[in-house]
């Protein structure tokens, strides 16, 4: 990331792929009510069997909490945190922690990265993460779309015994279900994130509107989580519904985005809205923030380690 002083140790590759990881969790611990909610709502009126009022069950992001933690306990809300914490430390660790490597990767150790060589970036590093990672966002998804029934009956009970029902009823396969949308999905929201981050905060630094400290870090991070949520929502339904799918229920990614647009119409594209951008900007709030006093703290206890004196 910009915004490194010649003075300053610059983070090695292993400070920023920990950093990342570390991060991501503590940011998904924060945000991950908001990440269910978004799930709920983009999964909501797939079914055509299912009555009109109970299809209409979930309305808004605070509404789809308080429904949830009425009819299935507070509980609810972090449904798959397990799952999700351990694609964070997996996912995140790449995408993000790997980005500053790649980009010099790119421009062959050279400092100066224009905007394609920033685009390459991260295209590569969601789809790296992704390929790596994604059992974990299948199973995340899951639990997070299931629902208590009312003999307390679930789809899968616990996360290891999640991946292991997957695997048996839908082959190993199943648990790289949305690999491709989920693919499409990272490259354009790690663009739209990192890019963005990186590019708002280098103009912050740049203009002197702010010191490379929290507010910059703060203002740089909520844009980037606006810009993400606009450009990502439509592929980030698609693969919600994919991957919460029974077997045989669409054929492709490419079906289920036609199979939406013709039951539900364009505005499918973009339900959950609100809770992906609530979710998207606290989460890169809380999760650059933290990153970038992470790779300080860490960078300066190495430094420290090296050279005590």
């Amino acid at each position: 990331m910009v915004g490194m002083k010649p003075k300053d140790m610059v983070p090695s590759a292993s400070v920023k792929f920990f950093g990342a990881g570390t991060a991501a969790c503590i940011a998904d611990l924060v945000t991950f009510p908001l990440d269910t909610a978004k799930v709920r709502l983009q999964i909501q009126g797939e079914s055509l069997k299912v009555k009109e009022d109970s299809a209409m069950k979930y309305r808004g992001v605070f509404g789809t909490i308080n429904t949830m933690v009425r009819t299935e306990g507070p509980r609810s809300l972090y449904n798959g945190l397990v799952a999700g914490l351990q694609r964070q430390m997996s996912f995140a660790s790449v995408r993000i922690g790997l980005y500053d490597t790649m980009k010099q990767f790119y421009t062959q150790g050279s400092e100066s990265a224009g905007i394609v060589t920033r685009l390459m970036a991260g295209c590569t590093t969601g789809a790296m993460a992704v390929a790596f990672a994604q059992p974990t966002d299948v199973v995340k998804v899951r639990f997070q779309a299931q629902v208590r029934l009312a003999d307390g009956e679930r789809r899968y009970n616990s996360t290891l015994g999640a991946y292991k029902t997957i695997a048996r009823d839908e082959g190993v396969r199943g648990l790289w279900k949305g690999c491709m949308p989920n693919i499409t999905r990272n490259a354009i929201v790690n663009c739209a994130e990192l890019v963005t981050y990186d590019i708002i905060k280098e103009l912050i630094l740049k203009y002197d509107l702010m010191t490379d400290n929290m507010p910059c870090h703060f203002t740089a991070a909520f844009g980037a989580g606006f810009c993400t949520t606009i450009v990502a929502s439509p592929v980030d339904v698609v693969k919600t519904r994919f991957m919460n799918s029974g077997a045989g229920q669409y054929s492709s990614a490419i079906n289920c985005a036609l199979t939406m647009l013709r039951n539900e119409g364009p505005t499918a594209f973009y339900k959950g809205f609100m809770p992906s951008f609530l979710r998207l900007g606290s989460w890169n709030i809380v999760m650059f923030v933290t990153y970038e006093q992470i790779k300080r703290g860490m960078t300066r206890a190495q430094q420290y380690w090296e050279s005590p004196f």
